[in-house]
């Protein structure tokens, strides 16, 4: 009898344990989840430090299906490392989100969805992004291209990586902006 207790008890302690690591790691990680649940965070570290540092993670948690255009490493040293150094570390945080903002498109748009827009706008479409601002896509050769209203233009490079909350993450190859910064 003894050795089933101890069997009983092992298996217990273990799932115990192993639901704590797991909670642990959910609540410390809530910022990186939707980068990290999509695929590889190594190649969008500075975006889940920016997403981190904004408090924006449980918002983009617990949204509805959102569109995300996540700015690789590489777009962000391109943009400035300097610059998104100076918004992460800011005590005002309100330029790092509006920035953050303006790569989130409310709802499902799937790469697809971005094509069949643009057919029906005759070549280009706009989205209205979280931020406000508006977001216009057209086509070069066979990329879709962004391009914010001050003429900063980002290709996708990685479509439709999909997320737990019904949400899409583009990667894009540079940083867009609602407004000169």
């Amino acid at each position: 009898m003894k050795p089933t207790n101890s069997l009983i008890t092992k298996a217990l302690f273990a799932l115990f344990f192993t639901s704590s690591v797991v909670t642990f790691a959910q609540s410390n990680n809530t910022d990186k989840a939707l980068l990290s649940e999509s695929g590889d965070i190594a190649h969008h570290s500075i975006l889940a430090e920016a997403v981190r540092a904004s408090e924006l993670g449980e918002l983009l948690n617990n949204s509805g299906p959102l569109t995300i255009f996540a700015p690789s490493d590489a777009a962000f040293e391109r943009f400035s490392s300097d610059k998104i150094t100076e918004l992460i570390n800011a005590e005002d945080k309100t330029a790092l989100k509006t920035l953050l903002t303006y790569h989130i498109v409310a709802g499902q748009l799937t790469a697809s969805r971005i094509l069949r827009a643009m057919c029906r706008g005759n070549g280009t479409a706009s989205f209205t992004t979280v931020q406000g601002k508006k977001l216009t896509a057209h086509m070069e050769g066979y990329d879709i291209v962004l391009t914010d209203p001050v003429g900063n233009r980002a290709k996708i490079t990685t479509a439709d990586r999909n997320l737990k909350n019904d949400g899409i993450i583009h990667e894009i190859d540079s940083v867009i902006l609602p407004a000169q910064m």
